[in-house]
């Protein structure tokens, strides 16, 4: 009889917890960008995010490498890592590609998206009010973010999501900051629900219309608090 090892193949595992490391670290990282703890224009201290993490630094600058790759920090030589920095005019740039892109994307989806789709979007909108409702800024913002992303899929265009991705991670700061204070988050989540009521309908001249106004409405929000 041959013995066989209670292990016999340990690297799977091994694998796993490191890709699960990476995630956790890339995840604090990017929460600490988007509530502004890692200020845009400021250099990431390896030592010292590792020391608030408790992990070493080859996993942190793999977190980090993979941040440049999204656009939210820059590797400048003899600096090392540093938060990302948009101007006006970028930001305002990627809005709007964003907007055409979403009004686009809404109106396919009143098309084509199954009733279990768009309850899913409702689903998400429903967990986002309970998180306006009890305050939990950040939470509420991963929800918002992730029904703009999922108001996309339903356009069932890899392309159009690819593109799509790519600028909604650029503006998570920016995105994060235009809800903030009373007035502002409020004016948000009643948007969200002209949104899902015109998705629900499957109406796509109003979904694609509340879309424009509302990624309009985005950039007011912002705009006097970037730099020229």
């Amino acid at each position: 009889m041959v013995a066989v090892s209670p292990h016999p193949n340990p690297e799977p595992s091994t694998r796993i917890e490191r890709q699960s490391l990476h995630d956790a670290i890339l995840s604090r990282l990017r929460d600490m960008i988007i509530e502004g703890h890692l200020v845009p224009g400021t250099r990431i201290n390896e030592g010292q995010i590792g020391a608030q993490l408790g992990v070493s630094r080859t996993p942190l600058r793999e977190a980090i490498k993979y941040l440049a790759s999204e656009g939210l920090v820059e590797l400048v030589p003899s600096r090392g890592a540093v938060v990302k920095s948009f101007s006006a005019k970028e930001v305002l740039d990627m809005i709007e590609v964003i907007r055409t892109l979403e009004q686009f994307a809404g109106s396919r989806a009143c098309q084509i998206a199954t009733n279990q789709d768009i309850g899913r979007i409702r689903d998400l909108h429903d967990e986002m009010v309970a998180c306006y409702r009890s305050g939990d800024r950040l939470r509420y913002y991963k929800l918002n973010q992730a029904i703009h992303s999922g108001i996309v899929a339903l356009a069932d265009n890899a392309a159009l999501s690819d593109v799509h991705g790519m600028l909604q991670t650029r503006l998570k700061r920016i995105r994060f900051i235009g809800h903030e204070g009373p007035e502002k988050w409020a004016k948000a989540v009643a948007e969200h629900e002209e949104m899902i009521a015109a998705l629900e309908a499957r109406d796509p001249d109003r979904l694609s219309a509340i879309l424009g106004r509302h990624l309009t409405l985005a950039w007011e929000r912002v705009k006097d608090s970037l730099q020229p």
